[in-house]
């Protein structure tokens, strides 16, 4: 049997060692030893829960997507926005929004500073683009797995680093920029420069005036603000990567049931913020996580202020907006349950036709945000056919992906209906997604009448085709806690 030593916190580390060993071979008195208890064995810890596989996995995933997007997407943006030079600089914990789309899942930042430059060597020619066009090419930092070529500098190292090869440093990648600039002689250097999207202004304003001071006039005069290739690349998704994708909006689907389900809710004990904190516990065992808060929220018959944490009761109508994380891409979600009175089985009528009138909207922006129309002329179309209908709602979906709230047109917001200004003029493209988030309310007469919002948002597919789909499917039955 043990005996229980109590060793200062003072003591040394090595000190305390020693004691804990000597106390496994002190002998033990008769009048000392305990009572003899028997020894249970720990409980058997479960097995971590990995829906979508290991972070090995995941990675390996993530890095043949690298590779298969910057060859399938880059050569065409470098042509359609008229860049044959693509300058994309950056520094550690200051990088650029374009950062996750060009680089490797084992790469947290960028290195030191790091310059990628992409190059369509087959521009000044005019000969049709092709991934084999297209140089890569990245001055500090490392290849991303060889999809990108990367230089070193040639200074000499001390042996006492182990005799490496330098990384390019200071004045010296400016330098190195301007000899690769001299050496292709591009007619359009792109910089990432915008007023309009956050996406498409990485460039800070020390590189900017850094990289301008060492090329000097005759280079700088060919800057061009890329504006639309960054975004289109950033919203550019491969097939395989749609595949992953319904496996997450699946995995977000079976979590939102299970929440708004008696498994979790006990009506008349479970607050709003007890699903919340749910969600982030679940989320967070799996392995995974959220690009925000998620929210729930309570709507109850002749109960129109029920404060910030009310508890659920039964009849109340219940709306959350959630979200995970995985292999840098984003899920956006709104559903809603009801809570079932004594006696019902189903939710009342009224309810049933405010989620129709959701779904509606839903069926109108499907089928009007297709590939070269604008965000705006998308929202004009989808407010022209509530009206026409008699559907009181709001419309204001926003692309997503590698962002929850992506690259892409806006199609409205909620406080601008009107249309939304610059970022509602881009034009929708194929293989990009989109969160179609809207709202629409509707008088319920089982509630006297009282408006109910049915806020509801579901994530969809724009196939490289131009079709569009539901990446799972959208919510048309209320899901009902019993």
């Amino acid at each position: 049997m043990i005996r229980p030593v109590i060793i200062s916190r003072a003591a040394p580390r090595g000190a305390a060692l020693l004691l804990s060993i000597s106390s496994l071979t002190a002998p033990v008195s008769a009048q000392d030893a305990p009572a003899r208890r028997e020894v249970v064995a720990a409980p058997r810890q479960a097995a971590p829960q990995r829906p979508f596989g290991t972070q090995r996995e995941l990675a390996a995933m993530q890095q043949q997507w690298l590779g298969k997007r910057l060859d399938t997407f880059l050569p065409g943006l470098m042509r359609k926005h008229g860049v044959d030079f693509w300058v994309i600089s950056m520094r550690e914990y200051n990088e650029d929004p374009v950062f996750k789309s060009i680089t490797g899942p084992e790469t947290m930042a960028a290195r030191r500073r790091t310059i990628y430059v992409v190059f369509d060597k087959c521009a000044a020619a005019g000969t049709p683009v092709s991934a084999a066009c297209i140089e890569r090419i990245a001055l500090g930092g490392t290849s991303q797995g060889g999809v990108w070529t990367a230089r070193r500098s040639t200074k000499p190292v001390a042996a006492a680093v182990g005799g490496q090869q330098a990384e390019l440093w200071g004045d010296e990648q400016w330098q190195a920029l301007k000899q690769l600039i001299e050496e292709k002689n591009p007619k359009v250097i792109g910089i990432n420069r915008s007023k309009t999207f956050a996406f498409t202004d990485g460039l800070s304003s020390g590189e900017l005036q850094g990289m301008s001071e060492a090329l000097g006039e005759r280079w700088t005069s060919r800057f061009k603000d890329a504006e639309g290739l960054p975004l289109e690349l950033v919203a550019s998704r491969l097939p395989e990567e749609e595949v992953f994708f319904q496996k997450m909006t699946a995995h977000v689907w079976a979590l939102t049931q299970e929440m708004f389900s008696n498994k979790v809710i006990v009506p008349g004990k479970t607050r709003t913020s007890d699903l919340v904190w749910w969600w982030r516990q679940k989320v967070a065992d799996q392995g995974l996580e959220t690009w925000f808060q998620p929210s729930v929220s309570i709507q109850r018959k002749g109960a129109p202020n029920l404060g910030a944490d009310p508890i659920i009761m039964r009849g109340d109508v219940l709306h959350c907006d959630v979200g995970i994380t995985v292999a840098r891409l984003n899920t956006d979600t709104q559903h809603n349950a009801y809570v079932l009175l004594p006696g019902e089985t189903d939710a009342p009528a009224g309810l049933k036709k405010a989620l129709a009138n959701a779904n509606a909207m839903q069926d109108f922006a499907m089928e009007e945000i297709r590939p070269g129309r604008t965000g705006n002329e998308a929202l004009k179309s989808v407010l022209d056919r509530m009206k026409a209908q008699g559907i009181d709602g709001t419309m204001y979906s926003h692309p997503i992906g590698q962002h929850g709230h992506g690259a892409g047109p806006l199609v409205g917001l909620w406080d601008y209906q009107e249309g939304v200004p610059g970022r509602g003029d881009a034009t929708v493209i194929p293989s990009m997604w989109y969160s179609i988030e809207l709202q629409a309310t509707t008088p319920v007469p089982e509630w006297g009448g009282q408006p109910v919002r049915m806020a509801q948002e579901e994530d969809m597919i724009i196939g490289a085709d131009g079709k569009v789909r539901w990446a799972l499917k959208r919510q048309d039955k209320l899901f009902l806690v019993r």
